[in-house]
């Protein structure tokens, strides 16, 4: 799962915080009003849910070149295949 700093970052990239041991009980915050910890918990798991897409997709430069062979049929099938793995 994505870590808590970069799920604040995410949320908001100039926040100034310090955490311990990846603890939600240990989170300083140094200015700026916190963050929820429901809403950094939403955001992990967005992250790591758009994370494993990505990795399982081709490039796109592969993309490209199975549509070009293969028609967008059968690329919409290939990554049909992914989304259906990982959905929303």
């Amino acid at each position: 799962m994505t870590d808590i700093l970069s799920a604040i970052l995410a949320i908001r990239p100039n926040a100034n915080v310090t955490i311990q041991n990846e603890d939600f009980d240990k989170i300083t915050w140094h200015e700026g009003e916190p963050i929820a910890k429901e809403d950094i918990l939403a955001k992990q798991t967005a992250m790591a849910y758009i994370n494993k897409r990505s990795a399982e997709y081709p490039s796109i430069v592969d993309q490209l070149d199975d549509i070009y062979h293969n028609g967008i049929d059968a690329w919409k099938e290939k990554i049909k295949t992914v989304k259906d793995k990982y959905p929303k």
